[in-house]
């Protein structure tokens, strides 16, 4: 099957690393309520979302360092592309979609982050964020100054190198999706993604059997390169061979072999 145009249009996607650079400094945004963080020494995502070989000293650092939360609601966004860029964050609980615009209004899916997962790295490049970070649900993000946040990386080797590797795993993370979108057919696209968010959701110590889609299936289809109508007749085979067993947003992989051998 050959692959099928984002979005409905024929147009190729862009990869978001390749979208223009705004020289011009924009004001910030208002800040939204802020309330006090769990310590990052007690947060029971700390595994996933910093180093798990921190001394007792780093982590007192640390919890000086990410102070505050935010609570984002459904469809709200974190930040939006051209915002000035201060902070990294994480999520905390909930989910998010990052969002690059066509120049003929049209959004184009970047990615989707759950729990332990990090936001906000596209705008260490240049000072300004490349992408719209949408809440898929009610979520909550701990805030990470990053000035505060390079300071104590140049102070722990250990934060250092997780900070390059934050880094790596987006360079990662865009070259898997170029070569999902150039060179996988629908059907392959979809399981991929599949067991893909199956394995992170059991990272994180959730079921990687059983979970619900929080994004839509537009949103799997624009993020995939392929259409909504093809993302269903997707689902409804992979059903029909007993792979997956889909009940509205829930997903049940069936057969995990099996859909990774499509």
């Amino acid at each position: 099957m050959y692959a099928e145009p984002a979005c409905d249009s024929s147009m190729p996607v862009p990869a978001p690393m390749r979208w223009p650079v705004i020289t011009l400094q924009p004001a910030v945004r208002e800040a939204a309520p802020r309330r006090a963080a769990s310590r990052c020494s007690t947060c029971s995502l700390r595994a996933v979302c910093m180093p798990a070989d921190l001394t007792s000293t780093e982590l007192q650092q640390l919890d000086t360092v990410v102070l505050t939360t935010r609570n984002v609601r459904r469809g709200e966004a974190l930040f939006r592309t051209h915002d000035a860029f201060q902070s990294l964050y994480a999520v905390r609980t909930g989910s998010f979609k990052t969002v690059v615009m066509h120049r003929d209004g049209r959004e184009q899916v970047t990615g989707f982050q759950i729990p332990g997962e990090p936001l906000g790295l596209d705008g260490v490049c240049g000072g300004t964020h490349n992408c719209d970070a949408i809440a898929l649900e009610d979520s909550t993000v701990c805030i990470i100054p990053f000035g505060q946040f390079e300071t104590l990386c140049r102070e722990s080797r250990r934060m250092q190198r997780h900070l390059y590797q934050l880094m790596s795993g987006e360079i990662v993370r865009e070259s898997s999706l170029m070569m999902l979108l150039g060179t996988m057919t629908a059907e392959q696209r979809l399981a991929t993604f599949l067991l893909d968010l199956a394995a992170r959701f059991r990272t994180r110590g959730y079921s990687g059997a059983q979970f619900n889609l929080k994004m839509s299936r537009e949103e799997i289809g624009c993020f995939l390169g392929i259409k909504l109508e093809t993302v269903s007749r997707m689902f409804s085979r992979f059903h029909r061979d007993g792979l997956v067993e889909p009940s509205g947003k829930q997903i049940r992989i069936v057969d995990s072999e099996g859909l990774a051998r499509v």
